[in-house]
């Protein structure tokens, strides 16, 4: 089940960014790894093989856009919570 929150989730983070947020092009590709590596862990299956830095990179990105954008920020917390809740 936390998977498909988590899915959800970066599915919720794409459409955001669709919209067109007034991003650089350098936070929208560091947006886009970071969700990259997302998937790619969860592919590794999570709970097997968790990886640290991706909740580092994920911590880092929500300091990068709490004040310029409140609602990526938002979701970037949302997919933080459920990593922790995953035992990430």
């Amino acid at each position: 089940m936390p998977e498909r929150q988590l899915q959800q989730q970066l599915q919720d983070l794409r459409n955001q960014l669709a919209e067109d947020p007034p991003l650089s092009d350098e936070d929208k590709a560091a947006l886009i790894e970071l969700m990259s590596e997302i998937e790619v862990q969860l592919a590794r299956e999570l709970a097997s093989a968790p990886d640290a830095s991706l909740v580092d990179g994920v911590n880092l990105a929500v300091e990068r856009f709490e004040v310029s954008h409140p609602t990526l920020a938002g979701s970037l917390r949302s997919i933080l919570q459920t990593l922790a809740n995953m035992g990430i």
